[in-house]
C-alpha cells in the first residue's frame, strides 16, 4: 500500500545503487516487508499466521525437494524407499518427519488464517481479491497434501487413494471416465503414484506463485487490522520492518520449539499405523480415515446417507464436500455489513463463537470417527449448520445486525482520542 508518509527507497553504498538502477530486487524487498511497507499498528498475533504460512510453505518445498532426490516413485519400491529413507539416508529420518509433521503445522496455521478472516472480515471490499486467492491456496494445499499421502503406499496411502478418487465415479457419465483417466487405470497403481509424484513435487511451486500474487494484492490495499477501520493518516501505521518483523520473530520462535517437539518427540502422533504396513489391494483397513486436517469435509462426505429423489447420496456427499470450500468463494458478498470486524458485531459475533466454531469442532471429530452411530447424525447436523451459516444466517444478520460505533481511527482505538485524525477530519 502506497502511503504519501511512507520511506522511499534511497541506497547510499555505490554497490546497492548500481544495483538499484539495474534490477531493483532491493527496492522490492523494501517495499514489500521494509521500513518502505506501512502496516496498521494495532495487529494482534492472529495477523502472525500469515508469515508462518509462508515459513511452513519454505520448509515444505525445501524438504519435499531432499526428500525426492531418494523417492522411489514406483509401487515395487514406494514403500521400501520410503523406509531407506528413514533408515539409510543420513539425517532421513529428520527429513521424513519434518516433512510429514511439517504438513500439519501448515494446516494448523492456515485454519488459524481462515478463521481469522472469518471473525475480522478480511474478505470484504477491497480485499476480495486477496481473499479469493487465498482460498485458492488452500485448494491447492489440499490436492498437494493427498497426493503427498499416497507416495509412501501404505495400507492407508493405498487405500485412502481408492476412496478418494473413487468419488469421482459419483458424477453421472463422465465421472468413471474420468476417474480412470486421473489413475491411469481401473485401480490405484503404478500408473496413478507416477501421477501422484510428479503432480506433488510441482504444485507447492504453483502455491508458491499464488502465494507471490496474494502478497502482491495484500500490498494494494494494505493489510486489514483488528478494528476493520481503514488507515487515514499517518498515526494509524507503524513500519513493518523493525516493528512486526520483530513480533512475528518471536512467533517464528514459538512456532519452531512446538514444531520440533513434534518432530523429535512425537512425530508418528498424527499419523496412522496402518501406513506401516505395505499397501496390500486384498486387504481393506478396518477403518479408512484421512489425515487429520480433512476431517471436518470428510465428515461432510458421509453425512449424506439417504438418496434425494434420482441423486444419490453418494454424489450428494461429494456435491457438499466441495461445496463446503467453494462457498467461501462467494463469502464477499454473502456478508453484506458495512462492519469488518466481528469486535463491533454483537448477533455476529455470537454466530461465530457458539455457532460455527462448535460445527468445525465436532465435524472435525465426526470425520475422524468410525462411519456408524451416533457420529452420522452429528455430521449431519454440525453439516446442516456449516451451510446454513454461510448462506443463511450470515446474509440475514448483516442485513438485521445493528453494530457497535465505530472508533474514528486506528489510533483512537488505541491510544483514545487522535488530535491529527481529528484535525484531518474537520478539514
Amino acid at each position: 500500500m502506497s502511503f504519501p508518509w511512507a520511506k522511499e527507497y534511497k541506497p547510499s553504498h555505490p554497490f546497492m545503487v548500481w544495483m538499484d538502477e539495474k534490477l531493483p530486487i532491493p527496492r522490492l524487498v523494501y517495499s514489500a516487508v521494509g521500513g518502505g511497507y506501512e502496516v496498521p499498528r494495532n495487529l494482534n498475533y492472529m495477523w502472525n499466521f500469515g508469515f508462518l504460512a509462508g515459513l511452513c510453505l519454505m520448509i515444505q518445498i525445501v524438504s519435499g525437494v531432499v526428500l525426492a532426490m531418494h523417492y522411489g516413485g514406483n509401487t515395487q519400491v514406494a514403500f521400501d524407499s520410503t523406509e531407506h529413507i528413514m533408515r539409510d539416508v543420513n539425517w532421513g529420518w529428520m527429513l521424513r518427519y519434518g516433512h510429514a509433521n511439517g504438513a500439519s503445522a501448515f494446516f494448523v496455521v492456515v485454519y488459524a488464517h481462515i478463521f481469522r478472516g472469518f471473525y475480522y472480515g478480511s474478505y470484504k471490499a477491497p480485499r476480495e481479491m486477496i481473499w479469493l486467492l487465498g482460498v485458492v491456496i488452500f485448494l491447492l494445499m489440499m490436492a498437494t497434501a493427498f497426493m503427498g499421502y499416497v507416495l509412501p503406499w501404505g495400507q492407508m496411502s493405498y487405500w485412502g487413494a481408492q476412496v478418494i478418487t473413487g468419488l469421482f465415479g459419483a458424477i453421472p457419465l463422465v465421472g468413471e471416465p474420468l476417474r480412470e483417466w486421473l489413475l491411469g487405470g481401473f485401480a490405484p497403481d503404478n500408473a496413478a503414484l507416477n501421477r501422484f509424484f510428479s503432480l506433488h513435487f510441482l504444485l507447492p511451486f504453483v502455491i508458491l506463485g499464488v502465494v507471490i500474487l496474494h502478497i502482491w494484492a495484500l500490498h494494494i490495499p494494505g493489510s486489514s487490522n483488528p478494528t476493520g477501520v481503514e488507515v487515514k493518516s499517518e498515526s494509524d501505521t507503524v513500519p513493518f520492518f523493525p516493528y512486526f518483523v520483530a513480533k512475528d520473530g518471536w512467533t517464528i520462535g514459538l512456532f519452531m520449539i512446538l514444531y520440533s517437539a513434534m518432530v523429535f518427540f512425537m512425530p508418528n502422533a498424527l499419523g496412522h499405523p496402518d501406513n506401516y504396513i505395505p499397501a496390500n489391494p486384498m486387504q481393506t483397513p478396518a477403518h479408512i480415515v484421512p489425515e487429520w486436517y480433512f476431517w471436518p469435509f470428510y465428515a461432510i462426505l458421509r453425512a449424506f446417507t439417504q438418496d434425494f429423489f434420482i441423486v444419490p447420496a453418494k454424489l450428494m456427499g461429494v456435491l457438499a464436500m466441495f461445496a463446503a470450500i467453494l462457498v467461501w468463494f462467494f463469502l464477499p458478498w454473502l456478508d453484506r455489513s458495512p462492519v469488518r470486524s466481528a469486535n463491533y458485531r454483537p448477533l455476529y459475533r455470537k454466530f461465530f463463537w457458539f455457532g460455527l466454531i462448535p460445527a468445525m469442532v465436532v465435524l472435525f471429530y465426526c470425520g475422524g470417527a468410525p462411519a456408524e452411530e451416533p457420529y452420522v447424525m452429528l455430521s449431519q447436523v454440525a453439516a446442516l449448520y456449516y451451510f446454513a451459516h454461510f448462506l443463511i444466517i450470515v446474509p440475514i444478520v448483516s442485513s438485521i445486525e445493528r453494530p457497535d460505533p465505530l472508533p474514528f481511527s486506528i489510533t483512537e482505538a488505541v491510544l483514545g482520542k487522535d488530535d491529527n485524525s481529528v484535525l484531518d477530519h474537520q478539514g
